[in-house]
């Protein structure tokens, strides 16, 4: 990491961990042109996850892709990466130049309105590198994105603009949550793009 490099977005959180705000990185009209393409073009399909023994599908569709066929398992349910398309190798490259970092998957969610959100979970998956970079890219309405701390419960909060740039590093997973609470206020879409590296 260049120290010198003024670029590089204060820390968030104020312990254990490192969550840097990036803002937007692409201008509107490339943010609105990604957004209608990854609309279109991505192979969504609907999450599942087995919660006490059900199995339960998610209105939020997601889509996972990288470098080889990984699997990767969370909510007890495996995925098989597909390959990349030329759109997401160009944004992976976009952020490994920005970051300083490198990736070899993606996952992506799809929420089709604010009643579509994520609870409060850490991604710390065996499949990830431990204490590796997740870079998270949002395209679409924006939405407040909030972390609490596993012991303190603290709590941080953050606005994630239509083209911003927002990663987690350092030991964020291990003593932190994160979740996109659910909103009225919001009709339209986000799509969110988490970029990580599978072992």
């Amino acid at each position: 990491m260049d120290l010198f490099n003024t670029d590089i977005p204060r820390n968030l959180l104020h312990q254990d961990g490192i969550v840097q705000y990036y803002g937007p990185i692409v201008s509107k009209q490339q943010a609105d042109s990604y957004l209608h393409h990854l609309l279109n073009t991505i192979e969504w399909k609907n999450d599942e996850a087995i919660v006490f023994g059900k199995r339960i599908i998610t209105k939020r569709k997601v889509a996972w892709y990288g470098s080889k066929p990984f699997s990767y398992t969370y909510s007890n349910v495996t995925k098989h990466a597909l390959p990349w398309t030329p759109t997401l190798l160009e944004l992976k490259t976009l952020i490994e130049e920005k970051t300083g970092e490198t990736f070899n998957s993606c996952l992506l969610n799809l929420y089709h309105n604010g009643s579509e959100g994520m609870a409060w979970h850490s991604d710390a998956e065996k499949d990830l590198k431990k204490d590796g970079t997740i870079a998270s890219l949002s395209f679409g309405a924006v939405r407040k994105f909030s972390f609490k701390h596993k012991q303190s419960k603290a709590t941080v909060s953050t606005i994630l603009d239509h083209g911003s740039l927002l990663i987690m590093a350092g030991t964020t997973q291990t003593h932190w949550l994160h979740r996109l609470p659910p909103t009225k206020k919001v009709l339209t879409p986000r799509v969110n793009l988490t970029f990580r590296t599978i072992v």
